[in-house]
């Protein structure tokens, strides 16, 4: 199979297609919780909370585990690049601690629930690494190594790994942990509807309104009454404190494909240089690995997609000779400007909504972390580091002042520039194409199919009124200002949007 013939599509998904698609909602509900988003973060809070005997409902835009988990590289680490001599200098050895312990319980309770679940989802425990090539990084590596370790990972600073190549330092993290995160998901999924939860697919919510009870609407008019009320559909749609001025979307791509077993590096892997590499591998069959590779990270909607795929492929064909690409993918993820998620009530004035989000490409063991702390807070019991995700916190606001200024003007420069770029007119786009076009003064986006029709969209994202811009390698159209991201028909791919964008003549 040559590069050219890799399939388009996330290999969990496709090794694990989920079969029949749980029902739509079509009448007025009633439960103790509603949880909006069936992704990691999700169906773990569901899961927790119907453990506890709380009746509870998840509302999905489309299929469980299909979006960002869906596409995840599923690694369960506390391990996440380097951020623990950050958090020691901007959170205090205690805010560090806390991060490290609440995400470390996360991978033993991940653990717990594939064995007492008898979940077959690729369990493999495996060391986790965050490496350097470039010999002037390495004192970042050893300060790193010695933050994580004095947060309480199992951490030391090493010069050789299981990589066919040498690097020029690493920080290992011993114990972790990597899976098949649909097959996990999925056990959930039954296990939760198995003792009264109710899953809904197909049910994009589109209003909130909170109060003693809190209401919902669905796109379909359909009415869900719930005392309390979880928004985790990754990036929030519903942002009454405003939280997207404090995310940065991040789209990162994918490429997998198999070599011989006895050439499995035997870790996880992550480099912030070369625009990020991540690899890893998984069981595929008795003689060969699924090689797993991840990078060319970028703002949705500002590069050429195709280009990126090619970069990424060559990479792992470079550092991995002979390996037989099969599979490509894209994923997203937000990234909040102070590195902590932000998890637990929705605004200042929250009583009984709830949010996750900001997992900054650690979603699995965020996720995690994320049904535990929201199903203790709920319920009405402590948690340790409950402030320490707190979405209200304010301690932080005068550190994270110059990223926060910096997304601003990102998403202005997109906001007022990209209206001034030259268009291209629709005689310009060829078939199999897709640009925004100027007609009649206003902004089109147009794709023409292989057959010559044209589909037309308003050029105008739904969520704030940014313009699109396509994605040739996804065939999508995608905001560069919050990473909402449409397909070619104007249908939502991806939020925070709520409405697709409109159909043009």
């Amino acid at each position: 199979m040559t590069r050219k013939q890799q399939v388009s599509g996330s290999y969990w998904l496709q090794t694990e297609p989920g079969g029949t698609p749980r029902p739509t909602l079509t009448e007025d509900l009633t439960v103790d919780v509603a949880v909006i988003g069936g992704g990691m973060a999700g169906l773990s809070t569901a899961w927790e909370l119907t453990r506890a005997g709380l009746g509870v409902a998840v509302l999905e835009a489309d299929r469980i585990a299909a979006g960002v988990t869906g596409h995840t590289t599923a690694k369960v680490t506390a391990l996440h690049t380097l951020i623990y001599d950050k958090l020691r200098r901007t959170r205090g050895d205690e805010g560090a601690r806390l991060y490290a312990r609440s995400q470390s319980e996360a991978l033993e309770r991940a653990a717990e629930i594939v064995a007492e679940l008898g979940v077959d989802c690729d369990w493999e425990e495996r060391d986790a690494y965050t490496y350097v090539r470039d010999t002037g990084r390495v004192d970042q590596l050893r300060a790193e190594a010695r933050a994580a370790k004095e947060a309480g990972l199992p951490a030391s600073f090493v010069t050789e790994t299981g990589l066919p190549f040498p690097v020029a330092g690493a920080v290992r993290v011993s114990g972790q942990a990597q899976f098949h995160p649909r097959k996990y998901l999925l056990a959930l999924a039954e296990d939760l509807q198995a003792r009264g939860g109710r899953i809904h697919e197909y049910t994009r919510v589109t209003a909130l309104t909170e109060g003693e009870p809190c209401r919902l609407t669905t796109d379909a008019g359909v009415r869900v009454t719930a005392r309390d009320v979880v928004v985790a559909t990754h990036y929030p749609v519903f942002d009454r404190a405003l939280l997207f001025t404090r995310l940065s979307p991040r789209r990162e791509l994918v490429v997998a494909g198999t070599i011989g077993a006895d050439r499995d590096p035997g870790g996880m892997y992550i480099t912030p240089e070369e625009n990020t590499r991540s690899v890893r591998t998984a069981p595929y069959d008795d003689g060969h690995r699924l090689l797993v590779v991840t990078g060319e990270h970028f703002t949705p909607g500002t590069a050429d997609t195709e280009a990126r795929f090619e970069q990424l492929s060559d990479w792992a064909s470079t550092h991995f000779p002979g390996v037989y690409l099969t599979h490509r993918w894209a994923t997203q993820d937000n990234d909040p400007t102070d590195t902590v998620p932000m998890v637990g009530p929705l605004h200042a004035g929250a009583r009984h909504a709830y949010v996750a989000t900001g997992f900054g490409g650690w979603g699995v063991s965020g996720g995690i972390m994320a049904g535990r702390l929201l199903s203790a807070q709920i319920r009405g019991e402590r948690c340790a580091w409950s402030e320490l995700y707190d979405p209200r916190r304010l301690a932080t606001a005068v550190r994270e002042a110059p990223a926060f200024l910096m997304t601003q003007a990102k998403v202005a420069r997109h906001f007022v520039g990209d209206r001034l770029r030259p268009a291209k007119s629709l005689e310009d786009v060829a078939p199999g194409e897709g640009a925004v076009v100027r007609a009649g003064g206003d902004r089109v986006a147009v794709y023409r199919d292989e057959d010559g029709e044209v589909h037309a969209l308003s050029a105008r994202c739904t969520h704030l009124g940014c313009l699109v811009d396509f994605n040739a390698a996804e065939r999508s159209w995608d905001c560069p200002c919050h990473g909402s991201r449409f397909g070619i028909d104007g249908e939502i791919l991806q939020g925070p949007a709520l409405r697709p964008l409109k159909r043009r003549e």
